[in-house]
Formats: C-alpha cells, structure tokens, sequence
C-alpha cells in the first residue's frame, strides 16, 4: 500500500506542479504583454530592466535585460570556477527549456535575484572586466538618452510642462519657457509647420476675410428685415434687433448710459431715424385739406392748416383719428412739413405735403388717408425700386477670376473691361417691385405716394448740434461760364446757378446757415423751424482724426453768465437755466436776434430735396468711397484738400429743428437739435462726418430715454389707444411671461402673494370700465346722499353694497368657481363689486373695444393741471380763469370721457426709483395724516396676499403625472405613443393670477389709480421719475376727496415690491 500512496502523493503533486506552472505562465504572459506596451516606443536594440523578466526556451534576462549565455559569454576568463558552478545548474539545454522554464523563473527581489518555485539564491559576480563592461553600459546610456530625446507624442514642449507652471505667452515668447526646455523651443519654433503663414500684400482686408461675393450675400440677407445705410456700422458697435420689419440697433456694446445723457445735455448725440416712413400727399391745397380735415381736431391743437406750417416754414405735429371718431380710435402721432409754395422754376398749382410716421403706425394711416381721400386706383410711380436680387443661376453665371490671377492684385482696366459690379440694395429690399407705391384719386386729383426709405434722416441732439453742422457742411459752391462748358455730372444745379433768383437764394441760405454758428442752443430758434440747403461732398473736408467741433472762441466767451442771473446757457441741467427768448450772444448782430425771434425766412426754407428726379439723379452720379480714396492717394501734398471741382456732387439737404422739451416749467428747451434729410445712397457720407465732430452715437434706447426726459409718449408703447400701441403690449408681455417662466419658482417673484394681478401688461380696458362702474354706483347709491356717508365712501373709494346683494354675488362666485378658498373682509368685498361692476356694465359690452381713449383736449388739459397742484404751494403761480374744483365740473367732464386716460408725470417725494408697470394708487387719510406728521415717512406697506391657485397646482401636478404614467402603460402595452398635455393644463403658471382678472381697482389696500410706462432715476433732477396713464374718473374722484394742501399726492408700487412710496402728480402741457 506504501508504494501506492507514494505514487498518488507524486501524482497529486505533479498534478499541483502542472497547474502552478500554468498560472505562474499566465502571468508571466500578461506581465511581457505590459511590459511590451509600455516599451513600444523605445529602441529595438535595448530593453530597459523591468520587475521580472521571463522568456520561453530558458534565455533569462539579467542586469539591464541581456540574455544570461551571452553575459556569460562577457565575463573574463579568470572569473571563479565557483560562479560557474552555481551557475551551472541553469544551463540548460534548448530542449528543456520548455519543460522546466515555470520552475526556474527569476524574480526580483529584496536581497538580490532569487529563483522562483525552489527558492534557490542568485548572487551578482564579484569579478568582472572594466572596459567591456563600461561599454556595454555606455551603448545602453545612450539608447536610453535617445529614446529620452525623441518625441513620443504631437505636444508642444511647453504642453509637457505641469498645468501650474503653463503660462499663456510660452506658446509665442520662449524665453517664458524653462532654460532647460528653451533650446527645444527653439528648435521646434524653426520648423516649417508652426511658422506664421505670409499674407499677401495684395490682397485687401475684406477679400482676405470672405472669399465671397459680400454685396450679394448682403443683399440676400436683406430679403427679410430691412438694413438701413448705416446698419454695417452699427452691427460692430450696436446689439441689434429685428423690430418692426427692421434691423436697428437697440444699444450701444460698451457702457454708455451715462455718457448719452451727458451727450444730450451737453454734447451731441447721433441718432439714425431712417426708419421714419415718409407719405407723401400732392394735389390742391384745399383737397388735401379738406379730407384731412376729417382725421384732426383743433381741441387738440394746431392742425394742417395752421398758417406757419402751410406756408412751409415750421414743422408741425399732431395726433391722427379714424375719420370723424374724435376722441377715441386713434390712429397715432405723426409730423408734417409742406412745401414752400414760391420757388424758382415751379410754376404748379399743386402742393406737397410729406407726413413722417412710425412704421408701426404706417399702414393704418395709410389705408385711412386712401380712405378720406378716394384715392383708390394705383398710380405710375416715379419712386426708384430697387433692382430685384439675382437668382442662384445668375450669381453662378457671373464672371470669376482666372485661377492665375486669385492671388494678384486685379488692375483697374480689368474692372472697366470685365462684367459690371453687383449693385448693393439701397432703400427697401423686401418690397415686391410690382407692388404699388403710388395711388391717385380720380374725384379730387389727390395723389399719395409711399416714399419709405426713399430719404435718410439724421436726428442730432444736444447743444453742440450747431457746431457739428457747420463744421461738416459746407454750402456748395456756384458754377462758373468755365465750369459750365465742361461737362458735368450735375446739370440740375448748372442750371439753377444760371438764373439769378436761383443764385440769390443760395446765397441767403448760405448766409442764414452761417448765422447758426453764432446761437449757443437750438432751444433758442422757433420750434420746427426749416432750412434748406444745397451742401458739398462732406467726405472731402473730413478732419485726418477724430476731434470735438467746439463754437467759435468768442462766442463762446460771449455766451458765459452767471447763474445767479438766470442767463446760463452753459447747461441744461442747470436748474436757472431758461431760453433766450430776445437775447443773442452777440446783442449788435441784428440778424441772429432776427433770426431768433422770426425764424428762418420761408424763402430759404426751400430746397432740391422735393424733387425726385434731381433726388435720384443725386443718388446715381454720387462718387464711390474707393475712386475718393484713390484720388486721395494721388495728392501731391498728402494729407491735403481734395478738389474735385465741377466733378464734386452737390447734395440738397433740409435742416429741420426739434423743440425738445416744451411742456412744464423746468428744463424748457432739453433735448433740442436738429434733423438731416438726405438723398438715398448718402447715408454714411454724411454719418462719418458727423462722428468725427465728436457726435456721440445712439440707439433705441436712447431715444426712450430722450422722450423720458422730455416728458413726452413714447412711441408706439405710450399710446394704449392706438392698435399699434396695443399690439407692442401684446409682444412685450408675451416676452416678459417666456423670461418668467424660464426661472423656476424659487427664483422668481410669486405676484399673487404680491397683490400684483397684472405683472407684464397695463390693463387700461378693465381699469376704465372699473372706474366707470364705481362713479355710476356710487351716483346711484341712495347712502351717498348723507355728507358722513359720502366722505366715508370716497375715502374708500368702495361703492355701499346691500348684504342682499352681496350674499347672491358671494353664492355666483361659489358656484362659477368652487375650488377657490373663501376670501373674507376686504376681499370678499371686492369679490362684490366685482360683479356689480360686471352687472353694470352690460349695456356697454357691445362698444366695450371702442370707448377707451387718451384726453388730449388742451383745455381739459390746462384745467386738470391747475387741479392737480395743491393750492397752498407759494411758488406756484395762480391760474387765472381755470374753474374751481367742484363735483359738478368734474361730472361734465366724465359725461364726455367716461372711459379715458390722461398722460402724466410723476416725481417721487422720498427715496425709490420707479419701475415700468408700476401701480399708481390713491393714498388713504391716514397716510396722509402720518406724512404730515413725519417728514421721513416713506410710505404704507402692502399686507402679503394669500396665493389660492398653490394647492390647485400642486393639485393639478399629482393629476398630470398620474394621467402621464397611466398613460406610458397603455401605450407600452398597446404600443402607442403617449398623448401630448393639453393647452389647458399649461394655462396656470405658479406666482400668476390665472384666469380672468377681479376687480382691478379694489384687489389692493390701497386704491388703483393707473400704472407706469416709463420710470428710472432721472439723472437731471437727482431723483425717481415716472411717466403713465391714470383714470380720468378716478384723478378727479381723488382729487376731489383730498385736502387743498396735500392734493395731487398719490402712491407707487413697483409690481415685484410690497413697499408704496409718494409721489407729486403732475400734467403738464
């Protein structure tokens, strides 16, 4: 039995053997294959030493990864028998090799080199030969120093540095690098690939840019919003818009807030208004009155027929109607100017008339204006449409460079004999070209024409306009018998200088555009007044650098006073500044103090801009940016004037001036300057100029702040009686809600609880009917009759209910609405009136859309301001013949404008800064009363509102995941697709009053009055400003209520804000 057990003892451990042998293999395998990828990129006559090494075939590797044979091959012949003998019994035979190479692996450990399974001991040599072993170490140093060296990877040499070291100019300076690594860099920097490629010297800035045809693709691309001439200017400095079919630039990308107001108060600001429409109106003068007589009422000022406006000397302004609906349906605001009837060579009877409008407002009155008019049937227009865009085929069938001449200079004989260019898209490329421009009216002669785009016009601001227009504008100058027998572009004016009325009124507006250099604000001049002018080509008088036009030094010495004397023209900020109404700079200049007080003669405010032919004829024979820059180059004194003689364009233009403020008593005359009507094509040669006078550029938004600063609407977004003004609502609240929704709920204000019912829009329908239906109640309110009761109901401004009445209002609302909470106290009050105001007015549900309107009736106006100031106030001044505040002056008034609005201003007592929306309440007496007592007290604050819609949304959530699970099962096992949320789920928005609006006017402690359209801080008078609409019933219902010495207080609260704050209400006109 003994030999049994021996052999299957020998047998299991043969057994053990093989499988240790097989694992041991296994991870002898996995270690070379490591090993191998590690080693991929070093040289293939060297392998550098490893943890162990193991090779099939008995070739053990020793010392620095050389097969053990050839070592021993190496060592002198002296070496001890000892060595070889220890040595010996690895020696084995190449058919061994396999068999026993799991058992006489060597691995590396502490101590020295050790046998694998047997634990046998290696010990290094103690005797070896100096030089052959020197070498072989040598051989291996400078592999290794080799494979060190080269580039194992595509970095940089300064990537290969650790990311705290890395510095930004290491990949262009590399004296930033290390010194160990700069050599490198250097070397690396000499090769071709990271050298900096040569630009071709003959090759301009915008062919190296785009290889494409750019007037094309800018003509495509004006396909769907209309570019104004200056719009590749201000796409580099603007953020722009699409607005209104345009695109304009909203505001500059540098900060300039500040700097614009200080530009309009003491400077220049530029503005491109170009995207005015222009109608224009031809026929008898007693036609074109009598239809637009229909569209105007002298209650709201001076009409078409004015005397100074007919005759073509001022400009005026006025507010449009639907024919014969004064006061309501408003069309919008619009300017006009005539044309001079007497001027040279006109001999027609015919007059022209061109009204400036907003493009928002441009199709209604132009469909109206038809309308009155009878001008019906289209008309052969003689305005110029531009060419229509080349189709792909066209734009591939034009001329290309040969491949030999792509990198050359093209010579100027090549454009001559070659196709001719592509002509860029002046006026209003998205137009059909077969729709009509014009329309005639068979019954009375009368002929309107669509001149959109057709003019360029500059609006320049600020008092140093004077300056910047004389020093850019030089008055063209008359030809000579010499010059007319030569041949010029410009046979219109050769033929004006040939007569002597022609010549003597050049001469006149010549003078007269001198005499503006000599008064120190445009403030000064009569309101719209107009110049016309025929100037030269203002690119060849362009300064080398940027600078500011400043006023003459003497004048400007001469304009200097002291304030004290209130005769600063220095600033309009200043607050003693006031217009020089029979004062000059220059006091023995009897013609600048003409000027100042009778205008421009209605001679000289005749120009050649109303002729479309001499306007286009301008526009074909202008001179391109690139032939003056190479007759610029040719100079012989570089840097000097540049005459072109006969051959210089000659530019009729029209000066027209802008009042600026002119309601209220302070800051009369802010904002003033002038505007520039120009021929199409020369928009940016006249808006360089003006830059390099030191005009300041702005946009859209300036021209908010303009007309915030002057008090005055703003177009379209002041007008809420106009459909262009309702439509501009629309898409801002639609812009604001998108902006709401995009902030989840914790980052947004919850209005509900805010008391904010109307967060992104003003209400102005709902606000009228409410303050209609409260004035009827509390006219029909037998409690009214009682003096204690009637106080008391003003006070509150809430209509007395029967509990009747209110118990069957509170049973409706239940029944309409039965997942709202119950409200108590003031709500459930309101709840009430809302109601009865619905109930009362169902008889006017029909004409509902048709009965707001905006007061705009001067003398309504003047009475409503004299009401509105407190009577006590020692510097203001007594209106005389303004009736007094009684109830039955303002029932007269309600009986004409039961639904109206009026514009007014609002200036904050304390603290704050007013917000668009903002609400604009009625204070209560104890506010008041507690102002009065301390001067400090800011204002009540608004209790916080309970949100009823929280639980039905939460609610209405747990529904919809519910609906959306049981639905993602059925469609998994019917293999449909999950239905879509109805609209009617995403109706309710949380921090959002849903559903229709309850009554606007009671839903706060504090009464609504009306809301605000414009508010900031006005850095002109140093404190919170506003602009807005109020009730005309509610103004009056307040007024009447509150006392002499505290009248025209009212409260604001911005609609994300809890706090009220006073405010002085004020109109002005």
């Amino acid at each position: 039995m003994r030999p049994q057990l021996a052999h299957s003892a020998d047998a299991v451990e043969a057994f053990g053997s093989t499988e240790t042998s097989e694992s041991l293999a296994e991870m002898s395998n996995a270690k070379e294959r490591k090993h191998a990828k590690k080693m991929r990129n070093q040289p293939t006559n060297v392998t550098l030493a490893s943890g162990f090494r193991a090779e099939r075939g008995g070739k053990h590797h020793f010392g620095a990864g050389r097969p053990f044979q050839s070592q021993k091959q190496e060592l002198h012949s002296g070496t001890s028998q000892q060595w070889q003998n220890k040595m010996s019994p690895h020696l084995l035979p190449e058919s061994d090799g396999n068999e026993q190479s799991s058992s006489k692996i060597m691995f590396k450990k502490k101590g020295g080199w050790k046998a694998g399974p047997e634990g046998t001991s290696q010990e290094i040599p103690k005797y070896i030969t100096a030089s052959t072993f020197a070498q072989a170490r040598a051989a291996e140093i400078s592999a290794m120093l080799k494979a060190v060296a080269q580039k194992s990877s595509n970095s940089l040499v300064f990537q290969t540095l650790p990311r705290h070291m890395r510095r930004r100019a290491m990949s262009h300076n590399v004296k930033r690098l290390p010194r160990r690594l700069q050599e490198l860099a250097k070397k690396e920097a000499e090769k071709a690939a990271h050298q900096k490629k040569e630009l071709s010297k003959n090759k301009c800035h915008k062919a190296r840019r785009c290889h494409i045809n750019r007037t094309l693709e800018f003509n495509r691309r004006q396909k769907k919003n209309i570019w104004l001439e200056t719009h590749i200017w201000h796409a580099k400095r603007f953020h722009m818009v699409k607005r209104w079919g345009y695109c304009l630039g909203e505001r500059p990308t540098s900060k300039s807030h500040r700097a614009c107001y200080r530009a309009m108060t003491n400077l220049c600001l530029l503005q491109d208004l170009s995207y005015y429409c222009c109608l224009e109106l031809m026929g008898k003068e007693e036609e074109i009155l009598k239809a637009l007589s229909q569209m105007c009422s002298t209650d709201t000022g001076l009409t078409f027929a004015a005397v100074h406006c007919l005759s073509g000397k001022r400009q005026g302004s006025l507010v449009l109607y639907r024919a014969n609906k004064y006061p309501r349906e408003a069309l919008g605001p619009v300017t006009f100017i005539w044309k001079p009837k007497k001027t040279p060579g006109d001999t027609s009877e015919d007059r022209q008339l061109w009204i400036w409008l907003h493009p928002t407002l441009k199709l209604a009155v132009l469909e109206e204006m038809k309308t009155v008019c009878q001008c019906s049937e289209p008309a052969s227009s003689s305005v110029s449409v531009p060419d229509p865009l080349p189709t792909p085929d066209q734009e591939e069938s034009q001329p290309e460079l040969a491949d030999d001449n792509i990198g050359k200079k093209r010579k100027r004989k090549d454009d001559a004999e070659g196709a001719k260019r592509t002509k860029r898209t002046l006026g209003d490329g998205t137009r059909d070209p077969c729709q009509p421009r014009s329309w005639v009216s068979l019954p009375t002669g009368i002929v309107i024409s669509d001149l959109t785009m057709e003019m360029n016009r500059f609006r320049l601001i600020g008092p140093l306009s004077h300056c910047i227009l004389t020093s850019a504008l030089r008055a063209a100058p008359l030809h000579t018998g010499e010059e007319d027998a030569e041949e010029t572009p410009h046979p219109w004016w050769s033929d004006t200088c040939k007569g002597s009325d022609g010549v003597v009124l050049h001469q006149r507006q010549e003078a007269v555009f001198q005499l503006l250099g000599g008064v120190s604000s445009p403030a000064e001049i009569p309101a719209g007044t107009i110049l016309g002018l025929t100037v030269r080509d203002p690119r060849t008088n362009l300064p080398p650098q940027r600078s500011r036009a400043l006023p003459h030094p003497e004048i400007h010495q001469a304009s200097e006073f002291s304030c004290e004397e209130g005769m600063c023209t220095g600033s309009w900020s200043c607050a003693l500044w006031k217009p020089l109404s029979d004062h000059t700079d220059d006091p023995d200049n009897e013609q600048v103090r003409q000027l100042l007080l009778e205008g421009v003669p209605v001679e000289c405010a005749h120009s050649f801009i109303w002729s479309r032919d001499i306007c286009r004829s301008v526009t074909e024979s202008k001179i391109s940016d690139q032939d003056l820059n190479r007759m610029r180059s040719e100079l012989l004194v570089p840097g000097s004037q540049l005459v072109l003689g006969p051959h210089e364009s000659k530019i009729p233009v029209l000066l027209i001036q802008q009042p600026g403020k002119v309601t209220g008593e302070d800051r009369l005359g802010w904002g003033s300057g002038w505007d520039v009507l120009l021929p199409k094509g020369w928009g940016m040669a006249f808006w360089i100029p003006f830059i390099y006078r030191g005009a300041r550029v702005g946009g859209l938004k300036e021209t908010m702040v303009h007309s915030q600063y002057r008090r005055s609407p703003n177009i379209p977004g002041d007008f809420p009686d106009c459909l262009a003004g309702v439509l501009f609502a629309e898409d801002q609240a639609k812009d604001l809600l998108e902006s709401y929704k995009r902030r989840p709920p914790a980052k947004r204000p919850n209005y509900v609880k805010l008391g904010t019912l109307a967060p992104f829009c003003c209400p102005w329908e709902q606000l009228t009917q409410d303050w209609e239906s409260r004035v009827q109640a509390q006219e029909a309110s037998p409690i009214t009759s009682v003096p204690g009761a009637q106080d008391n109901a003003r006070q509150l401004a809430v209509p007395c209910v029967p509990e009747e009445t209110c118990q069957s209002n509170e049973a409706d609302m239940s029944e309409n609405h039965p997942t709202e909470p119950e409200v108590t106290g003031c709500q459930a009050q309101a709840g009430a009136e809302m109601v009865l105001e619905h109930s009362a007015s169902e008889n006017h549900a029909a004409a509902a859309s048709h009965q707001l309107c905006v007061l705009r009736s001067r003398k309504l106006l003047k009475q409503l301001s004299a009401w509105c100031g407190p009577s006590s106030e020692a510097g203001r001044a007594p209106c005389s013949g303004q009736p007094e505040l009684t109830r039955k002056a303002y029932l007269s008034i309600l009986d004409d404008f039961p639904r109206a609005l009026v514009w007014v201003s609002l200036s904050l007592l304390r603290k704050g800064s007013p917000e668009p929306r903002a609400m604009i309440c009625v204070p209560s007496k104890e506010d008041l009363l507690q102002l009065s007592q301390d001067p400090c007290y800011h204002g009540p604050r608004e209790s916080r509102h309970s949100d009823p819609f929280k639980s039905l949304i939460l609610k209405e959530k747990e529904k919809k995941k519910m609906e959306k699970r049981q639905s993602r099962e059925h469609a998994a096992s019917t293999g449909l697709a999950a239905g879509v949320p109805t609209a009617e789920q995403e109706a309710r928005i949380r921090g959002l009053w849903s559903g229709p609006l309850p009554g606007l006017t009671s839903h706060c402690s504090r009464v609504l009055l009306g809301f605000v359209t414009q508010g900031d801080f006005s850095m002109a008078v140093g404190c919170g400003e506003a602009l807005g609409f109020v009730s005309v019933a509610g103004l009056l219902e307040m007024l009447s209520s509150q006392p002499a010495a505290t009248r025209g207080l009212v409260l604001l609260r911005p609609p994300g804000s809890l706090q009220y704050r006073f405010a002085r209400i004020a109109i002005e006109v």
